[in-house]
């Protein structure tokens, strides 16, 4: 989805209504700005940032060790 806005004189942007929905913003929400050399992204700010990392340890944990055994099997030559 590609989608624009425009900055106000006051540096002033609307987020559209198209991906508060599919990100659940909500107004009052804090947005992150990333900027990443050669372009900007955003993003929303949980309300707990604690609480939104619940589980997520076990996912990582998970993606962890299946990446190290594809290394595994490609260093043995499987």
């Amino acid at each position: 989805m590609e989608t624009e806005t425009t900055v106000s004189k006051r540096w002033q942007t609307a987020v559209p209504a198209e991906i508060c929905r599919k990100y659940g913003i909500k107004a009052g929400q804090k947005i992150a700005w990333l900027d990443l050399g050669n372009f900007i992204t955003i993003f929303p700010v949980p309300k707990s940032p604690i609480k939104s990392f619940r589980g997520s340890s076990v996912d990582f944990l998970k993606t962890l060790l299946e990446e190290r055994k594809k290394e595994r099997e490609r260093d043995n030559g499987k």
